[in-house]
């Protein structure tokens, strides 16, 4: 047997697959807990009152600062996967990114504007190792078994939503109840254990994601009639052109609104116009600019399917920064506008739910880890120690929170808690659009965007609908929370429409010769709507002002059903660029 054929792996395997997919599955699924917990309280932080024990920020600089933050996330994948491609391998990079990560969280439980910016600064760069990189593990080990490959991500896929619901329910709880210190420290603790758990077992992988050789890179094969089109110089100086710009833009974008102008890198007019939006548009000109120049040079094919994915990462940009209000928008308005508080027969009945939604995931995830235990006790305790003692914690936190939430006679809902509900529908809706996938009423990939952005677009109209009765400047109101409920819901099938797929056709689009560069401009695409997202919650507090909060939330209605119109009015176009591909 071949020392690197993923045969080994299957020799020691839990639920039919190897055990070192669910090494991978707790070190993401803490990941993640980290990830999404930090996330839930990060503008609730910047705007609380300093009573609160906040910074009292102005809305403005918070979405700001977060628009920035998730933005530089994804841009940072790219770097942390050219390192891990050509320098220092998939597992060391994972390791150097969970180290980044924890440090930094660390960093943001001091709360000091020193120690918040480090640590923001330390948790980017740490997802750009870690998150690209997850991922390239699994589809070594499955190499030689592309038929186990799908159900091993869908696997992985739990273990990123139970981290991120866990990781909400009680970071969110911490930081609002307790103290921000407790969110942002604990985030940092359970990010820890994986770093730990994962550093213990690596052996599991045999030799994948080591140090690449030099002068082992696979040779590119080309079809007939293909040829290589390396970037000129002239191709790669727009590109530095561009980066710089786009990257300077992003980040001075937060600081010259912190610093009240103090410190503006584009703090001059050109022509009457201010100096950071020629800037943004510049940056994006050039891009585009350089599209225009890379794309003909390809065989028609391949020059329409990349055409197609450009299309897709259009409407991606747009669908990201309307899904993305989550953590924003929609986490300020259950803070400020949600009745959250029920009493009688509802604190009842949200007393049963929160206890089975807490109970049940925990230990479904724990009778894994038991699974995983018997496997490979004997030749990784160690690391299966340092598992069964985070999850010990685990359990002793959501303990705490639920005796804590059980006591007196109403119920308490946290604001943050709003954000567990994508998780729940995500584990709860993903088996049924699989199968509608795999059916015969699979649609094309543009109905597939169109109805995401449908979805999309009733979720916000819920919200729209529900605080149409909020005055225009209200600081406070008192609206059903039955609304966000129903905003999660539609927005969770519409994320299941668009994001599993979209990665999927980005692959089948281009050759094997050109999955990172398109893979980086699919990146590009989620970081500029990141972006977006923080300066559509910038805008919201302008529009809540003047025209209430209702008719914010009703133009991102109406910017995701014309989406979902143009995809359907592309689709005649886009097909035909597609060459077949389904």
């Amino acid at each position: 047997m071949a020392e690197n054929s993923t045969d080994q792996f299957f020799k020691s395997n839990v639920l039919g697959h190897p055990s070192g997919l669910f090494v991978l599955f707790f070190t993401e699924m803490w990941e993640r807990f980290s990830y999404y917990g930090m996330r839930a309280l990060l503008i609730m932080f910047f705007t609380a009152k300093v009573f609160n024990g906040g910074w009292e920020w102005p809305e403005s600089w918070a979405y700001a600062i977060f628009g920035t933050y998730v933005s530089l996330v994804y841009l940072s994948t790219l770097l942390g996967g050219y390192f891990a491609d050509k320098i220092i391998g998939f597992r060391y990079a994972v390791l150097v990114g969970a180290l980044l990560m924890t440090l930094g969280h660390g960093c943001m439980a001091i709360e000091t504007p020193f120690f918040i910016y480090t640590g923001l600064t330390l948790l980017v760069f740490g997802s750009g190792f870690f998150k690209p990189n997850m991922t390239s593990i699994i589809s070594e080990m499955y190499k030689d078994r592309p038929e186990k490959k799908d159900g091993a991500y869908t696997i992985f896929y739990m273990g990123v939503n139970s981290g991120a619901f866990v990781g909400i329910l009680l970071c969110g709880y911490l930081g609002e109840q307790i103290g921000w210190s407790w969110g942002f420290g604990v985030a940092g603790i359970f990010m820890l254990f994986g770093l730990i758990q994962f550093w213990l077992a690596q052996n599991i992988f045999g030799n994948i994601g080591l140090k690449p050789e030099k002068g082992n890179e696979e040779k590119v094969v080309l079809k007939e009639g293909e040829k290589l089109n390396p970037f000129t110089r002239f191709e790669m100086a727009l590109i530095i052109i561009s980066s710089t710009l786009g990257l300077s833009w992003i980040l001075n974008d937060p600081i010259s609104k912190i610093s009240e102008g103090a410190y503006n890198l584009f703090g001059f007019k050109i022509f009457g116009f201010d100096g950071q939006n020629v800037a943004i548009l510049t940056a994006l000109l050039i891009f585009v600019i350089l599209l225009i120049i890379r794309i003909p040079k390809y065989a028609k094919t391949t020059r329409d399917r990349m055409l197609a994915v450009v299309f897709f990462c259009f409407v991606t940009i747009f669908f990201w920064a309307i899904f993305e209000q989550s953590p924003g928008s929609l986490t300020i308005f259950a803070r400020d506008y949600t009745d959250r508080i029920l009493e009688g027969n509802s604190a009842i009945i949200f007393k049963i739910v929160d206890v089975l939604l807490t109970v049940v995931p925990l230990g479904v995830i724990t009778w894994v880890l038991f699974k995983l235990f018997k496997k490979t006790f004997a030749k990784y305790s160690w690391s299966n120690i340092v598992l069964a003692f985070s999850f010990l914690v685990i359990w002793a936190i959501a303990i705490f929170r639920l005796n804590d939430k059980l006591s007196g006679d109403v119920a308490e809902i946290d604001a943050s808690w709003f954000g567990t509900l994508n998780s729940l529908f995500i584990i709860t809706l993903a088996p049924l659009f699989s199968k509608w996938w795999e059916g015969k009423y699979n649609p094309n990939a543009n109905m597939k965007y169109a109805i995401g952005m449908v979805l999309l677009g009733l979720g916000m109209a819920c919200v729209a609908i529900g605080s149409s009765s909020i005055e225009p400047g209200a600081k406070t109101a008192s609206v059903s929370m039955i609304w966000l409920v129903l905003v999660y819901f539609f927005h969770t099938m519409g994320e299941l429409c668009i994001s599993p797929v979209s990665l999927s056709y980005v692959s089948k689009l281009v050759p094997g010769r050109m999955i990172a560069m398109m893979f980086g401009i699919y990146y590009l695409a989620i970081a500029i709507g990141m972006k977006l997202a923080g300066m559509f919650g910038e805008a919201s507090t302008g529009i809540a002002k003047e025209h209430g909060i209702s008719y914010f939330f009703w133009i991102l209605t109406g910017l995701s059903l014309g989406l979902a119109v143009l995809s359907v009015i592309m689709y005649p176009m886009v097909k035909k660029l597609m060459h077949g591909v389904r």
